[in-house]
């Protein structure tokens, strides 16, 4: 029988539904079931594609003695990370506290007060390599809580005083300037792996943050050996496009195989940018390739993208993914030498007797033919699950990607996949009185949204808008903004809190500053606002801002891989941002300037008529004499205006 998971809308909870377990969902009939019985509650929280979610689910949630255990003595809550990063975000630091690291599954116990006592991450069925089977941590906790369970109380209660992320922190008072970010690169280039691209050492993750940063202030090195590592390592997929989450080793060739949203949709900008600072074709083709697996395999009929394809299929990690010598043999023919060779792939291979394929050999001229055909093959396989929720920040990344691309690329159907998702997010995922909501599947949205997905949406409507100069995305915009302002501002420290004023109260309300491995709300709010800011005119929007850099602003340069985004944003406010403002017919030839090369300092509003225009830096401009002409200014002073895309690109290099 299906326990109280089967009515989630979570595929992570629905795929919990059937275990022996008497799961809940986290909500008041848990906690209040927890209160009545005075039971600890067990919250196992976790994502579908967690490869070592599914693990502990087959060794432990679908055993029957260790459930008959976890039924009798807890009340036993499971948590998508991915729907509720304020709960996962608060235990995550409690488990971190406890034992000095963290890592999904997840697995804390509480008291009916939700006060955290005990936690670690995944435990095995049987005493192994040093760590406790789950059942011993089960009777132990068990045992605690019948004997001692003030003390437990007590502990719980001590660590949830001293929860709540940067909550406390007070503002820097230091000035903030091209020093921070000087600082910042000077820590980079001190961990960078020269060899392989990337920074530190394995486990190595795409630092999409620092890729940004790198990017923004025009350094080529690291950030270019770096993409080009990843595009042809095995952490890229040579057949379909698109990245897994991490590589297991230094040289990115052996990946961990999921495949998330956020990854994709942040990847493939980096190369966007990296093409318009380079011109290397490899940067072009993988961005491509990498937004044409989003629109391939994560979009949905409704516009909206899916969050992520799991790691294994069959119960097995990499099966859909790696091919023997035989394989390619089989689906190739006379074409297998040249991809043998293309892909260095041998009898061995490189994960576990099969092969990775990686693209470090001579480039055949078949290369399409022989990704078509492995591609038709591997679409015979059994394939990995697929987590079908969209969640509004995730979503966001790829509208801002596929805006960008669409511009920068001049390509219609990217643009049109941005249009459709943004749209999906402004008709769907929203409640009856307009408020955003975190997550939607099987037909309807639910959660209230956290600040992430208003400043990952404020930035990608922003994006959207200098993509396509629909002021309906500007406005909607504002209205985003002017939510984060009213309802997650702290007007007391600065800065943002991660849930809404009148949200869920929860034992601590957290604010989040480190951007690994996506940007933190707080950083994307503030970067989005800046720019905002520079588009409007209102100067409240800037000095929300400049609220939440000082919370990170004195760390955030000794680890700038954790504080990207924010730099990103230090960079902007502390560079001479030029504010350009295209007014007229035919604005091809200006606009041309503008996406010829990456220009992270420039803001960009255009329309052929101002008349009503909602942008303030449109307002009261003009075409004299009926030609596309060209406002460059700074903090609203302007150079004369200019009709040539010579003398555009003079007063913006």
């Amino acid at each position: 029988m299906a326990n109280a998971l089967a009515q989630e809308s979570s595929p992570y909870l629905r795929a919990h539904a059937d275990n022996p377990v008497d799961w809940l969902p986290w909500g008041e009939t848990a906690l209040t079931r927890a209160r009545t019985l005075d039971r600890p509650l067990l919250v196992s929280i976790g994502y579908s594609a967690c490869h070592w979610c599914h693990v502990m689910e087959r060794e432990s949630f679908e055993d029957e003695a260790t459930a008959a255990l976890m039924n009798e003595h807890f009340v036993a809550v499971k948590v998508d990370r991915e729907e509720r990063p304020d709960i996962d975000g608060i235990y995550m630091e409690a488990v971190q506290a406890m034992t000095g690291h963290g890592g999904w599954p997840l697995t804390v116990f509480l008291t009916p007060a939700q006060e955290p006592f005990f936690g670690g991450t995944y435990w095995p069925p049987t005493p192994r390599g040093g760590m406790a089977s789950f059942t011993q941590v089960l009777e132990a906790i068990a045992e605690l809580w019948r004997e001692r369970r003030e003390e437990a109380r007590s502990a719980g209660a001590q660590l949830a005083a001293r929860l709540g992320g940067a909550a406390g922190l007070e503002p820097s008072t230091q000035p903030i300037g091209r020093t921070v970010i000087d600082a910042a690169l000077g820590s980079l280039r001190r961990s960078y792996d020269g060899i392989n691209g990337g920074f530190g050492s394995s486990p190595k993750f795409p630092p999409h943050c620092a890729l940004e940063l790198l990017a923004a202030t025009g350094e080529h090195e690291m950030s270019t050996a770096t993409l080009r590592g990843m595009a042809l390592g095995g952490i890229c997929d040579q057949i379909a496009g698109g990245f897994s989450r991490y590589a297991v080793d230094a040289s990115w060739t052996v990946p961990h195989f999921e495949k998330m949203l956020y990854d994709n949709a942040l990847l493939a900008r980096a190369y966007l940018r990296a093409f318009q600072s380079t011109g290397e074709p490899l940067f072009e083709r993988t961005c491509r390739e990498t937004l044409d697996f989003c629109l391939r395999e994560l979009r949905d009929g409704d516009g909206g993208f899916y969050s992520s394809l799991d790691a294994d299929s069959e119960g097995v990690e990499g099966r859909f993914y790696v091919w023997s010598l035989a394989d390619l043999t089989a689906e190739l023919g006379k074409l297998a030498p040249a991809a043998e060779a293309y892909f260095g792939a041998s009898e061995r291979g490189n994960f576990e007797g099969a092969n990775v394929l990686t693209a470090h050999g001579p480039e055949p001229a078949e290369r399409e033919q022989i990704r078509s055909r492995l591609l038709a093959a591997r679409a015979r396989r059994a394939r990995p699950a697929l987590d079908d929720k969209r969640l509004c920040a995730w979503n966001a990344l790829i509208i801002a990607a596929l805006a960008d691309a669409g511009a920068v690329l001049g390509d219609p159907a990217y643009l049109k996949a941005a249009l459709g998702a943004a749209e999906f997010i402004w008709q769907q995922m929203r409640d009856g009185d307009g408020r955003l909501l975190r997550s939607y599947n099987h037909g309807a949205a639910r959660l209230p949204a956290y600040l992430e997905d208003h400043a990952f949406l404020l930035e990608a409507l922003l994006t959207l808008y200098e993509a396509t100069f629909e002021e309906r995305f500007f406005r909607w915009a504002r209205t985003l903004a002017d939510e984060i302002l009213a309802r997650f501002a702290d007007a007391e420290r600065g800065g943002f809190f991660v849930t809404a004023l009148d949200g869920e109260r929860l034992i601590t309300r957290r604010k989040d500053l480190e951007d690994h491995p996506i940007p933190s709300g707080s950083s994307s709010a503030a970067l989005g606002m800046l720019r905002l800011a520079a588009l409007s005119g209102e100067s409240a929007y800037e000095q929300a801002a400049l609220g939440a850099i000082r919370l990170a602003v004195d760390v955030a340069p000794r680890f700038p891989g954790a504080f990207g985004h924010l730099l990103c944003a230090v960079d902007l406010h502390s560079s001479a941002v030029r504010e350009v403002a295209l007014v007229g017919p035919d604005l091809g030839p200006l606009l041309a300037v503008l996406r010829e090369r990456h220009r992270p300092h420039v803001v960009l509003a255009a329309a052929e008529d101002t008349a009503g225009t909602a942008v303030g830096l449109l307002e009261g401009r003009s075409a004299p004499a009926g030609h596309a002409t060209a406002y460059v200014c700074e903090r609203f002073a302007c150079q004369a205006p200019v009709s040539d895309p010579a003398a555009l690109r003079s007063l913006l290099n």
